[in-house]
This record gives C-alpha cells, structure tokens and sequence, in this order.
C-alpha cells in the first residue's frame, strides 16, 4: 500500500438508474405504474411522508433541505398542503417515492485476485414520476477506512448493469469481478452474473436488447426487463434501459489530507476512472489540459488557504458527481449537520433532477420514433394510431415543460452554479431545444395533413354543388309552372327539358370559366374605398380578351 496516498475515512457512493417503463395492458391499463407497485407483492413499500403526522419525523435537515430550493421546484418534490385554499392548488407531489430494506449489504470483489469489500446499503429507493413512463432507482453505499485506489474503483466498477465485453480469464470488462447481495444475517439474496459470457450474448442475439446483471434484476424486481420470463407466475412491471451500462454516480469522500492528492488522482474521480500509479494521467494531456475549468467547482477549494469556507472540491462531470472534504473537519463530515447531510439530501435532489430531465426527454423521442414508425404505407388504422400517440405525446410533453422543466431550481449559489453546470455537461437545454422541435414538426405534419384533407373535401363538395346546382335550376325552372309539361308526350317533355338543362349548363359553365374575374369584380363592388368608375372598369373587365388585359405586377 502506498503510504502517501490519502486514506477515505467515509466513502459515500449513490447509484442512480433511470428506465423506461412499458405501458401497462389488460385489466392494469387504467392504472399507473405506481399505483401497480403498490399491489404486488414484493419488498418496495411507499415512503411516508416526513410533512405528514404529528411532525415528530420532521427535523432541521428536512426544512434546510426544503429551504434550499425554489418554491416551483418545492411544490414539485414535496407538493403542497392538504389544507384548502382559495384559488386553484398544485396538489399532492407529482413523485411517488418506494424503499425496500431486505438488502443490507453490498459485498464487492474489484478484482479476482482483490479482498472483497462490504458496503453497507443506507437506502434503496424507486421514484415515479406523474404522466411519465419513467422509473429511476437509486441505492446509496457506505464504507470506512478505504484507500484511495479502493475508492476509485468502486466508482469506477459498482455501477455497471451488464459487461460490455469480457477479459481472457472470462470476467466482465471493467466490471467487478464479483458483487453479492446480503441481508441483515449475511445471508446471500443475489450475486452478479457477469461472468456467464453465453448468456448475455444469447440474451442480445436472440432479443436486440442487452440483458441485465442478475443482482441488479433482483434489486429491482418485479421491476423487469421487456424480454424477461416471469419466474414466480405474476405479471412483472416491464422496463427498458435508456442509457449504456454504466450508471450515473455521486460520490461523497470524507479524506485524510485532501490537499495530499494529486491531480491526476482528481481527474480519475471527476472522470470516474479507474485507479492507477502517481503521475500518470487517466487520458492524453491534450484533452486535460483544461480539467479545472470544464469539471471543478472550486468556490470552496483552494490549496494555499485563504477562505474561510468549509474546504470542500466539487467535481462534476454530468455522469459524475463527486464531493472530497476533510475527513478531521465536522463541518464536512457530521452527517446530521455538515456538508455530508447536503450531499445525502440536497445535492442528490440536484442530480435526481436533473437525470430525470434527461431521461424524460429521451422517453419523448423514443415515443416519436415509434409513432412514425408504426406509420405503415398510410393505411388508415396506422394513421389513427400515429395521429393518437402524436397528440398524446404532444400533450404530455406540454406539461413537462411547464410543470417538470426547471432553468433554475435554487437561488444559493452553489446549488444555482452546480444544477447550470449538471445541464451543460447533460446538453440538457440542447436536447429540450431538439425534441421540442421534433414534437413540433410532427403537430405541424398532422395540421398541414389536416388542412390537405379539409382542401381536399372542399373541393369534392365544389364539383357536387356545382353539378346539382344544374339539376336545381333544371328543377326549379320546369316546378315554377313558366312551361306546363303536363299532358304532354315523352318527347315534347324530353324536348322541353332539354330546352332547359342546355342554357342552364352553358351559363354555370360560362360562369365557372369567367369565376375569377367575377370574384375579382366582387372584390371592386365590397371595396368601398373604390369609386364608381373604378368597379364599373371592373365589371368590364369580365368580357375583355385576356391579351387585352394588362400583364400584372
């Protein structure tokens, strides 16, 4: 073991995965994913809430946790009172929160030839979100007396959902070589799959989605993947991965000596890389020439002193989030009162917005990528189907952007900075800009369609009018009694409808031909600031030969 590097008295590390879910069908569709957790049986029970009761469970850290945001961004994650008011209420919190407490530890094998290492599992928790298909999961560890290096791979290796290709003594690239799931007893619930090559390729092979590591598909049952077979009988909530294999994380290092490590030691934190020696970058000096300034929020950190701030360097990387403090100051490490609580409750919330931004968004466009792709050669049921889930997604999208999508979530300026640089690092704005774009093109598709399909009916009901307006006259003409028909022969009554229905249907077609100099002649008759002369010029006009009339413009 290196001596010099620092040791990691408190290792905090949360996951963060969020999924798609698939609609539900059959006797559940009227039900909300949520509300289908809540009846089946499995080991995730709601939350209470800390606002609700007597208040004996609400303390300081709660109210700074609330304090901490803006009031839009309160009434999203906590909602609003019971009690009635005047006007119209914001309601109960659009998110739904679910915990389960059977797994109590995570024990990890970085490498085969590595001591396993315990993580207790401080929460595991399941958050829904109101009218979207979406779920995101999170687990937070806890650890003492790590190395350095120990930490790093832990950020680097726990959160991977499936290899993405194997080492020659058949181990999962960049995964850890063993992860077991353990109850309060030690008993074991779950153990990592990651070795077992075949089955992950056959799983892709046979479904062209990848397969879930097998203590993850326990953490989240009946959470399950589309193609997964149900093993206990009951119809599981199914999912879909939005993202890669390797999972957002947040990271809280409470550290002998911060100032002790390197740089090339921060940008393996930042950048979530795995351990390696002293002096040596993670990447090409090239691209890390600017570190500092695209993934440290330095406002309390500087080496030389000088502040007196509590001495705290943020890193943030979009995919990562990672906070280092002195393990000797309270300040930093209580965690009731000190920078440790913040990270637990408000700099998670920060993230988990965030996330849940990207994540939405990229639910919205894979809705419009399936909408047009069930549009088939424009036969009418898929049009119908492509017109619904349009304007469905059209709608929902409008109440994201205006009860989800937050530019600013707080007014203190850490939190203000950090939530700004999490977006820009998530190209979060860029990626709000593009789908509303698409869900715009598509409503202006469906509307010029619309307005082809109105044109389309108005000029078939043109020839119908136009036609039956010579049958009306020809029946008007011979019912008005002018010419008596009646007593007549066949032929003398052929004859004198005839002597009928031909000037009626030379003039409506000598009508038809001049309808647009006659509309041009209305034009000048309605336009009162015309003169006389002018509208009779117009009327003239009717009859000129059309290179007697004067070329236009």
């Amino acid at each position: 073991m290196d001596q010099q590097r620092p040791m990691v008295r408190e290792f905090r590390q949360i996951l963060l995965w969020p999924v798609q879910l698939s609609p539900l069908s059959g006797a559940d569709a009227s039900m909300r994913h949520a509300e289908r957790l809540a009846r089946l049986a499995s080991q995730w029970e709601e939350a209470s809430d800390t606002f609700a009761g007597d208040g004996s469970g609400f303390e300081e850290r709660h109210y700074a946790e609330f304090a901490a945001f803006m009031p839009a961004v309160q009434r999203f994650l906590y909602g609003e009172s019971d009690q009635p008011r005047a006007g119209a209420s914001y309601g109960a919190s659009p998110v739904r929160i679910f915990r389960r407490r059977d797994v109590a530890t995570v024990r990890a094998q970085f490498q085969p030839e590595s001591a396993p290492v315990d993580f207790t599992v401080v929460r595991a928790a399941l958050y829904f979100f109101y009218d979207i298909d979406l779920a995101i999961i999170t687990t937070e560890l806890l650890c003492h007396d790590l190395t350095l290096d120990q930490a790093q791979e832990a950020l680097f290796r726990l959160g991977r959902v499936y290899p993405t290709t194997w080492e020659a003594d058949g181990s999962g690239t960049n995964c850890c070589a063993s992860i077991s799931l353990l109850d309060a007893a030690g008993a074991v619930l779950a153990v990592s799959d990651y070795a077992h090559k075949t089955r992950y390729l056959d799983f892709v092979r046979a479904h062209r989605t990848p397969r879930i590591a097998s203590h993850w598909q326990y953490l989240m049952d009946p959470l399950a993947p589309e193609h997964e077979q149900a093993t206990d009988g009951r119809e599981p909530i199914r999912f879909r991965p939005l993202e890669h294999q390797r999972l957002p994380v947040f990271g809280c290092l409470a550290v002998d000596h911060p100032l002790a490590i390197s740089r090339e030691d921060w940008m393996r934190l930042a950048l979530v890389a795995p351990s390696g020696p002293r002096g040596v970058a993670p990447f090409a000096p090239g691209f890390l020439a600017d570190f500092e300034a695209r993934y440290c929020y330095d406002r309390f950190w500087e080496p030389a002193g000088g502040h007196n701030q509590i001495a705290t360097r943020i890193l943030c990387s979009g995919q990562a989030f990672i906070m280092v403090g002195d393990a000797a100051d309270p300040r930093y490490a209580d965690p009731a009162t000190g920078i440790t609580c913040q990270f637990r409750r408000q700099y998670f919330l920060l993230g988990l917005i965030a996330h849940f931004h990207r994540a939405a968004l990229l639910i919205f466009r894979d809705r419009l990528v399936t909408a047009i792709s069930g549009l088939t050669d424009y036969a009418p049921e898929t049009v119908k189907r492509f017109k619904r889930a349009v304007r469905l997604t059209h709608e929902n999208f409008l109440r994201f952007g205006h009860r989800y999508w937050f530019q600013e979530v707080s007014n203190q300026a850490p939190a203000h900075d950090l939530f700004a640089m999490w977006g820009r690092h998530l190209e979060l704005n860029g990626l709000f800009a593009e789908v509303r774009r698409e869900v715009l093109d598509m409503i202006d598709y469906l509307d010029s369609d619309s307005f082809r399909r109105q044109a389309n009916t108005v000029v078939r009901l043109t020839v119908v009018t136009f036609f039956g307006l010579i049958g009306s006259l020809t029946v008007g003409f011979i019912g008005a009694g002018l010419v008596s028909v009646s007593g007549r022969g066949a032929l003398e009554k052929v004859f004198h409808v005839l002597a009928v229905i031909i000037p009626v249907t030379a003039l409506i077609l000598y009508t038809a031909k001049k309808s647009h100099r006659l509309a041009e002649f209305l034009d000048a008759i309605s336009d009162e600031r015309r003169t006389f002369s002018h509208k009779a010029r117009a009327f003239l006009r009717i009859w000129r030969r059309s290179s007697d009339r004067p070329p236009r413009g």
